[in-house]
């Protein structure tokens, strides 16, 4: 049983979810998330804690800035775009329960007011931004670290909200030029 409560979009990711693991889950109904869902998630965070747990994609993202702008202290999972992908649909519905158990067993917390470790030059060096390949060098990042894909300023952002360390980061990239990305 997973102690925190896992945020998810509708009621086909809660079914996935109970697939995967034994958790409590709170739907935010898509991506008009209103005051009373807000409130019910902060309760959950401050008496068990908070996972969310969003599609990769555009809608998911943004109900995932959404939550964590409103409830602090959220932690954070990503499930690859290509692992929750079936016949062209994207969602967490259509992860594996291996690939849902993968990104809860790498959940990420975010660090109010952090500093950054990783800062923009080491991105533009790394071939993050500005890179003939950067996109999917980024995808490649985030899906080795665990925190979802973004373009270059999001990937700062997140580097520095979930305090990846510069060994972490050296680490992923060697994985990266291992794959010839």
């Amino acid at each position: 049983m997973i102690k925190e409560v896992i945020v998810v979009e509708g009621r086909d990711d809660t079914v996935a979810i109970k697939r995967a693991v034994q958790a409590d889950t709170i739907e935010t109904g898509g991506s008009a998330i209103n005051a009373t869902t807000i409130r019910k998630i902060a309760m959950a965070q401050k008496r068990r804690g908070i996972i969310i747990l969003t599609d990769p994609d555009h809608a998911g993202e943004r109900i995932r800035k959404i939550i964590a702008s409103r409830v602090p202290g959220c932690k954070q999972a990503f499930i690859p775009e290509a692992e929750a992908t079936r016949k062209g649909d994207i969602g967490v519905e259509n992860a594996s329960p291996e690939a849902i158990r993968h990104a809860l067993a790498r959940v990420h917390t975010t660090v109010e007011d952090a500093r950054p470790l990783i800062d923009w030059e080491d991105l533009i060096d790394a071939g993050m931004i500005t890179h003939p390949r950067a996109a999917s060098r980024r995808m490649a990042l985030g899906n080795i670290l665990g925190i979802g894909y973004c373009n270059g300023k999001q990937l700062h952002k997140r580097l520095t909200m979930f305090q990846i360390s510069r060994e972490e980061f050296a680490a992923a990239l060697q994985q990266i030029e291992s794959e010839g990305l």
